[in-house]
């Protein structure tokens, strides 16, 4: 696959991502009206919570997928109200949910309230995609990435997602292999979601063809592979 070939598919894999804590209404209709007016259209929009019934509605009739977050960004162990959140999420219209793992219960041994979180939000998820932020710069071992994956593999979820890109160490590839190696491993329907600080277009092609190389040729499309990202769309429309 050329570049300009390449470029125009992995918009297709994007999440075009607006979680920045001034984040408003305004703002989230622009990145809708910005969607729905690209040559290729994005696989999702990632906003917060508050502002999924109007993109639900702006979006009606696109492909497009509407994506938020739970337990964002912090990774809590409030199960009952990170299941109220995804309830209203996609009573409200949401496609997809990207949950943050209790990352700091798991690495302090607490792994049984990270698989019923998980194990929780997946039934309340209902028919909507349940993706798994592992917060993997925050796990930092591979030795914990890995089993982090296997828990999140076995309580439902749909994606493993690397990062929130709220903390200092986001997405690397050195996770990215990890996590796509249990996915292997597995046997299961998983994908897999590159997200925090990817901005340009060497970044996307490396964790595109990491993806290739250990699912396969062919793997890398939106029902599988997903990049989280604001800026990293732009470099991408510079070289179709």
């Amino acid at each position: 696959m050329d570049m300009h070939a390449f470029a125009r598919h992995a918009v297709s894999l994007v999440d075009l991502t607006d979680l920045s804590d001034e984040a408003s209404a305004e703002q989230a209709a622009a990145l809708t009206q910005r969607a729905l007016a690209l040559p290729v259209p994005v696989a999702a929009l990632c906003i917060w919570p508050r502002f999924v019934a109007q993109t639900h509605l702006a979006l009606q009739g696109s492909p497009i997928k509407v994506a938020t977050v739970v337990n964002f960004p912090h990774g809590g162990e409030n199960i009952a109200a990170t299941c109220d959140e995804t309830k209203r999420a996609v009573q409200e219209g949401a496609d997809e949910i990207d949950l943050v793992l209790p990352w700091k219960a798991f690495l302090d041994g607490r792994e049984n309230e990270a698989a019923r979180m998980i194990s929780a939000v997946r039934a309340a998820c209902e028919k909507a995609h349940l993706k798994v932020i592992l917060e993997t710069g925050a796990l930092r071992e591979e030795a914990s990435i890995r089993k982090a994956s296997r828990l999140a593999l076995a309580e439902g979820a749909d994606f493993l997602k690397t990062s929130t890109g709220k903390i200092a160490i986001s997405a690397t590839p050195d996770a990215a292999r990890t996590m796509l190696e249990e996915i292997k491993l597995s046997g299961q329907n998983v994908g897999f979601k590159a997200s925090g600080g990817l901005r340009t277009f060497e970044q996307a092609r490396l964790y595109f063809d990491l993806a290739e190389e250990i699912m396969g040729a062919g793997w890398a499309t939106p029902p599988h592979f997903r990049y989280g990202a604001s800026g990293l769309l732009d470099t991408l429309l510079e070289n179709f």
